[in-house]
């Protein structure tokens, strides 16, 4: 299914789970700014969980939409191959945005942690921890989040690259709408 162009709410849920996925990425660095037992360490890790956990409700919303309203059809000036890469790398960026997600609840589980979102709710772990199990699952979060910084680049600059190259509109689909 297409559409003609992306809902300002489709826009906004774009722009706000990629400042969310570079402001969770950021947020890792906490180890290394702060010395284990410093609380900004401990408020560092609270924030990613919570944000985390504001991500996966809103790439499901995203998905949902996306499942419901299609996506616009893409320029006739793509030729196939731009057109495969395309939708290739927009799958992609979707299955990393359900399992960066998905991965860190069963990260901070397995670690025997609750999820808590923002101090307003706690998800107690539903299983024993398990380090060896715990580690795995790091390795394969960290995996997924630099896979996704690096795919989410090559998407920008393919989105640049319509813009002043290919003048096309695929740039100017996702921005918001100026009012005349």
């Amino acid at each position: 299914m297409t559409t003609v162009g992306y809902s300002s709410i489709q826009k906004g849920l774009h722009w706000a789970l990629f400042a969310l996925v570079v402001g969770i990425y950021l947020l890792t660095f906490g180890d290394d700014l702060f010395q284990r037992g410093d609380p900004n360490r401990a408020l560092a890790w609270w924030l990613h969980i919570s944000l985390g956990l504001l991500l996966a409700a809103l790439v499901l919303w995203r998905v949902a939409l996306r499942l419901a309203r299609g996506a616009p059809a893409l320029p006739i000036s793509m030729t196939g191959l731009e057109r495969t890469v395309a939708k290739l790398g927009h799958f992609a960026l979707y299955v990393l945005l359900v399992a960066i997600p998905v991965l860190g609840i069963l990260l901070t589980w397995f670690r025997g942690d609750a999820l808590t979102f923002f101090g307003l709710f706690t998800i107690p772990a539903p299983f024993v921890a398990d380090r060896g199990i715990a580690g795995s699952i790091r390795e394969l979060h960290s995996l997924c989040a630099n896979a996704i910084l690096i795919l989410a680049g090559a998407h920008a600059a393919a989105a640049l690259w319509h813009h002043f190259v290919g003048r096309d509109e695929v740039l100017e689909r996702m921005l918001p709408r100026r009012e005349a």
